[in-house]
């Protein structure tokens, strides 16, 4: 049995129920707990009465503390912000040995349990992923080394000290900016494998896929998995993905290959396509996830620029 958590209002929907999706395909026992950043998305997933899926609504979850930073952030940079109290708010309410943190726009294509054996055999408190970048698009100095993306702690001392730090510092200053070595949540895990105790960087490359590194990768099928330089992928990350309104979906600005595209966003489009069906059953004016093309008279020269970087990866999956 796994337990995650995850954080999401109703622009990204869809992608966590996605998400839950691909973690009921790859069949192992696990509990979701999805903290909802606005009323709609709480309300669908009451609707929907998932099975191992627990809605969490923001009244329950936010704090004195969180709503008196609120209103100084943007609501992304405090979605930012609140990413460690969710976590420790789902340790505390419903009494975990450990749990792990998920980023909404995550899809599952193995077994996680794969991560979680080395993990356990670390012996460590925490677990973080690294960027692993493609040098062509290594941020590391200003988005930091690690990804707020999937992240293990368990309730023991080592743990909660650091989740504890974490939140603090959160509160302090989560911003959309790079400051005094600070950039949102994120930076903060920069020298945690040195600043505490029991904190293990996640080896298994298939932790961790990505659009920033999966250029470095063989994309390809196995009789039974999909892989990269034959490891099981087990999630990829779709960071820079949307869905315009007019039905073409942009995969971000990363050069990707065609096996990527292939074998990585055709599954996602078609599992976004299936949770939109789901929601739509319950909610049928249903709206959110996709967004407005923004036209300008700099747009030709943007997309041609990223033509030539074999970076334009707009698409109208069938």
């Amino acid at each position: 049995m796994h337990t995650f958590c995850t954080l999401f209002d109703s622009n990204y929907l869809t992608r966590g129920l996605a998400l839950y999706q691909s973690l009921k395909n790859v069949g192992e026992s696990f509990t979701l707990y999805a903290v909802c950043f606005d009323d709609l998305a709480y309300e669908v997933l009451c609707r929907l009465e998932l099975p191992d899926l627990v809605a969490v609504s923001l009244g329950e979850f936010e704090t004195e503390a969180l709503l008196a930073v609120k209103k100084e952030r943007t609501s992304g940079e405090y979605c930012w912000t609140c990413t460690p109290h969710v976590i420790r708010y789902v340790l505390d309410t419903y009494q975990l040995s450990d749990v792990t943190y998920l980023d909404a726009d995550l899809y599952f294509y193995g077994k996680p349990s794969l991560l979680f054996d080395e993990f356990q055999q670390s012996n460590a408190s925490v677990l973080i992923t690294p960027h692993r970048y493609t040098p062509r698009y290594d941020q590391s100095i200003a988005s930091g080394i690690y990804c707020v993306q999937f992240m293990t702690f368990k309730a023991n001392e080592d743990g909660l000290k650091v989740l504890q730090w974490w939140q603090d510092r959160c509160l302090e200053w989560c911003f959309n900016r790079v400051e005094d070595g600070k950039f949102g949540d994120q930076k903060y895990l920069d020298d945690w494998p040195q600043r505490f105790r029991g904190v293990h960087v996640l080896q298994h490359i298939g932790g961790g896929v990505a659009p920033w590194n999966v250029q470095q990768y063989l994309v390809n099928w196995r009789p039974d998995e999909l892989c990269v330089d034959n490891f099981p992928v087990i999630f990829y990350h779709y960071h820079g993905y949307k869905k315009y309104a007019d039905g073409v979906h942009d995969l971000g600005g990363y050069k990707l290959g065609k096996e990527a595209v292939q074998y990585l966003y055709k599954p996602y489009v078609y599992g976004l396509n299936v949770a939109e069906e789901q929601i739509k059953n319950v909610f049928p004016d249903f709206d959110r996830g996709n967004v407005k093309r923004q036209i300008s008279w700099k747009t030709p020269l943007r997309n041609l620029r990223r033509r030539l970087k074999g970076e334009f990866n707009e698409y109208s999956f069938v």
